[in-house]
């Protein structure tokens, strides 16, 4: 049985053996969801792997490495009301699915749905999760868990419509942090986001990346979301505390000259938020200041 509420979207780029037993584990839950794949023009065979092994998920062959534009084009084959997003080293575990569809049919005015992560293989939570549980955000009563104004998008369930209405992630970002602009203008046009205690996802961390160009990355496009939306001051403020907090290396430097250049239409579509986000980012910047996990040490 599927949960016809909810789609699942997986991008994976050169990851074979994560993505098949990622699927494996998505395939088996008893509230198990149709499953899209978004595969971004792996030279690894992931295509043709996913394909011969899991017939009934639904494959898209990108022509490029997309990174998280890939989870647009799979949203656009969508037709359930809800789409949970799963990286291909993350496993929503029974139940979750359910749960999260819950929550957003409970609740109308409710963007998003972000669920607890633990660290495999001990299961010891994931270091931002006190961030989340703990947000000082205030949001109306019948939010039913912690309000949110950023989400991590392999461990969350959007509302399609509202992810469509702010137009998904930005061609800009590409990857990394690239959520934090998105929900910055779920939180712009009116949507509420939260985290829920009980909507629980595996993390087995790949070692199939770059950890210096994915820090180069979350620097730059954390640096252009402040400016995009963020006040000039608090813009200025945070983007201090970014670079305090990354080491003074050839990486962080190349993240920061990559942010300059794209200084021209970062001012371009530049749109402040309303003073009510503003008000709520301000309220997170003490823990986003102190954090473990915003340390850009990769």
């Amino acid at each position: 049985m599927t949960d016809p509420r909810v789609t699942v979207v997986v991008i994976t780029y050169n990851r074979r053996d994560e993505v098949l037993r990622t699927l494996a584990h998505m395939t088996a839950l008893p509230d198990g969801a149709p499953i899209i794949v978004a595969d971004n023009a792996s030279t690894d065979g992931t295509a043709e792997a996913v394909s011969r092994t899991f017939p009934d998920v639904e494959l898209l062959c990108c022509d490029r490495n997309l990174g998280a534009l890939a989870r647009n084009l799979a949203v656009r084959h969508v037709r359930t009301p809800y789409v949970a997003f799963c990286d291909d080293d993350t496993r929503w575990q029974p139940g979750s699915l359910l749960r999260a569809a819950d929550l957003l049919d409970e609740h109308p005015g409710l963007a998003s749905v972000t669920g607890r992560c633990l660290v495999e293989p001990g299961l010891a939570e994931d270091p931002i999760t006190p961030e989340l549980r703990y947000s000082p955000v205030p949001g109306p009563d019948w939010l039913p868990g912690p309000a949110l104004l950023g989400v991590m998008a392999g461990l969350t369930t959007f509302r399609v419509s509202a992810f469509r209405e702010v137009g998904g992630f930005s061609p800009r970002m590409w990857l990394g942090g690239e959520e934090e602009l998105l929900a910055l203008d779920l939180a712009a046009h009116g949507w509420w986001m939260c985290w829920a205690e009980d909507v629980v996802i595996h993390h087995a961390p790949s070692v199939q990346r770059d950890p210096r160009r994915r820090r180069q990355l979350g620097i730059r496009n954390t640096l252009w979301t402040l400016w995009l939306r963020r006040p000039v001051r608090s813009a200025a403020r945070r983007s201090v505390d970014v670079l305090r907090s990354a080491p003074a290396d050839r990486a962080t430097v190349s993240a920061v000259w990559e942010a300059v250049r794209g200084l021209p239409w970062v001012l371009r579509e530049r749109r402040v938020v309303p003073r009510h986000v503003e008000e709520g980012l301000l309220l997170l910047e003490d823990a986003q200041r102190h954090s473990v996990a915003r340390r850009y040490v990769g």
